[in-house]
């Protein structure tokens, strides 16, 4: 009965500044996509006119051959070596399970402008080739990397791991005896994968290539350089070269609808799923054992998504690396490592304190209108960095010049650009864009964490502040270094918003990465590109270490 009048008084069961304040930020943090919706209904000028006659169509058919390209690579390569190392035992297997994540640390321009160092008619592989064979311009076919199909390839090659992580960890967290009635029903493994495994595992490998098609109508370095049209690409130009902010918010509306549709899509695939998996028991996996060829053709499989989604583009920046470091490891260099940690730490700081205030105020007041905030104010990960970055900078302009505006007929003073065009507006992209990573890690904490503390702590008269900062925070150490630092390396990446956003005269190692590479000056971007893809591994390096730690991973 006491526990029943303490519950009930508790501020756990009333509502408060924490879902007031929860519900404010969501708003706040929705602004940007709200923004460019509300576009949709703008009336079309005659740039709009233009661009849906010239090359809209262009725009539309080239996203989707880029969507259909990558789900096919992905999807050949994360599901199947997902199986290989979680079900089948073969020479290497045991580095293979947690090396195979490692291109997730190469972001998709980074390999797409070593590519093209390597393979361009005056790269190494075509001048060794003409070495070899005596051959000149023209006397052979080679194919051409900068291209639709060589941005398909560049993109799967660093997107498969999504697909990878969620398809592993869905074999492993098969019951075993489902798969041992495959096999008392004469089913050999190829066809226990085709009938039994890979349907159990449908919701996850959904999951992992929305995520890798997102990723892909999100990317703006790679199909840039690559001379495609796509619609990241006809943002920048309608913005920076038409000049036109209402026709560039309609393209970013009409991007933002694709990401919707991949959203609806998954959420159906989960909601029509029919496999069920019918028993609990779990037992350590026996692996299919792989000898001879068979052992050979699985290593082999492995082996090439790895060599050349990381190791070779790897091994290419450091040789580069090498040759200009002594020219390039200048004091610049250095002031651009500088900006880049800097807004880095300040963006996974902010998004952990957002992360944690939405995320405990959830777990305060888990009302309807309090989750729904919390799930919008999560949305923008699924956004592109072009569509948030346009949906940041027309409401700071616009207030930009309303305060402007104010201080000259006030005061005789202008203002100036108080928060367009400044780190504030990046800064804030940033959170829009990557909130949801860090929230996601704060809500996995804290839901291990038995609510019959939190009513310990408020029965003992203490606040909800409290509560948070003396009982959950030493708890959730481990989950929020885990967030810092997979925010961290996502704001390192971001190439997109930080080239829209970025202050005059203010660059990171991600904007210099693609100012050389589009001067043709990819040796020099090596150091940039080298150091951005060691930031990127320290969360590859996570995930593999908790997926490993399955206690379906075991070995039998």
């Amino acid at each position: 009965m006491i526990n029943a009048t303490v519950t009930a008084g508790s501020p756990r069961s009333r509502p408060g500044y924490w879902a007031w304040g929860v519900i404010a930020l969501a708003l706040t943090l929705a602004l940007p996509v709200l923004v460019v919706l509300g576009f949709l209904f703008a009336p079309a000028g005659e740039v709009w006119e233009h661009l849906a006659a010239t090359v809209l169509q262009d725009y539309v058919v080239n996203s989707l051959w880029l969507m259909l390209g990558v789900a096919v690579g992905t999807l050949i390569g994360g599901v199947g070596t997902a199986w290989l190392t979680s079900m089948c035992r073969f020479p290497g297997r045991g580095l293979f399970e947690w090396a195979l994540l490692l291109p997730m640390a190469m972001p998709a321009y980074i390999i797409a402008y070593t590519y093209t160092g390597l393979l361009d008619f005056a790269g190494p592989v075509q001048t060794l080739l003409r070495a070899w064979s005596g051959w000149g311009y023209g006397d052979y076919w080679f194919p051409e990397i900068r291209s639709l199909p060589g941005a398909v390839v560049m993109l799967s090659l660093v997107l498969y791991p999504y697909v990878y992580l969620l398809a592993r960890a869905a074999f492993l967290g098969q019951s075993l005896c489902v798969l041992d009635v495959s096999r008392t029903l004469g089913n050999g493994p190829w066809r226990t994968f085709f009938t039994v495994a890979l349907p159990l595992a449908r919701p996850g490998i959904v999951a992992g290539l929305s995520l890798a098609l997102m990723e892909t109508l999100a990317d703006y370095g790679t199909v840039q350089y690559f001379g495609i049209a796509t619609f990241t690409t006809g943002i920048f130009r309608t913005w920076f070269g038409l000049g036109n902010t209402v026709a560039a918010a309609q393209l970013a509306a009409l991007l933002l609808g694709f990401i919707f549709l991949l959203i609806l899509l998954e959420r159906l695939s989960r909601r029509q799923a029919r496999y069920h998996q019918t028993s609990q028991r779990h037992q350590a996996i026996r692996r299919y054992p792989l000898r001879g060829w068979r052992g050979l053709v699985a290593f082999v499989f492995c082996l090439i998504p790895l060599a050349l989604g990381f190791l070779l583009p790897a091994g290419q920046l450091a040789a580069w690396a090498l040759e200009v470091a002594s020219t390039s490891l200048d004091a610049a260099f250095w002031r651009l490592v500088g900006h880049s940690l800097g807004l880095a730490a300040a963006a996974a700081l902010l998004a952990l304190l957002l992360a944690l205030i939405l995320g405990y105020g959830q777990r305060l007041r888990p009302t309807p209108g309090v989750t729904l905030a919390v799930r919008v104010a999560g949305l923008g990960y699924a956004v592109p960095g072009t569509v948030i970055a346009v949906g940041v900078i027309i409401p700071f302009g616009w207030l930009d010049n309303q305060i402007d505006a104010w201080m000259r007929a006030t005061f005789g003073l202008s203002t100036g650009l108080l928060l367009s065009g400044t780190l504030a507006a990046l800064l804030f992209t940033y959170l829009v864009r990557f909130l949801a990573v860090s929230l996601q890690t704060v809500e996995s904490g804290l839901g291990k964490i038995r609510p019959s503390m939190d009513e310990s702590a408020l029965s003992l008269g203490l606040r909800p502040g409290t509560v948070l900062w003396r009982v959950h925070l030493p708890i959730l150490r481990g989950s929020l270094f885990t967030a810092l630092l997979l925010v961290f390396v996502d704001v390192l990446k971001e190439l997109p918003a930080t080239l829209i956003l970025r202050p005059f005269n203010f660059n990171t190692l991600a904007v210099r990465v693609y100012e050389l590479a589009a001067d043709e000056r990819l040796a020099d971007a090596a150091p940039a590109a080298l150091a951005i893809v060691f930031a990127g591994l320290a969360p590859v390096i996570l995930l593999s270490r908790s997926i490993t730690r399955s206690r379906h991973a075991q070995p039998h």
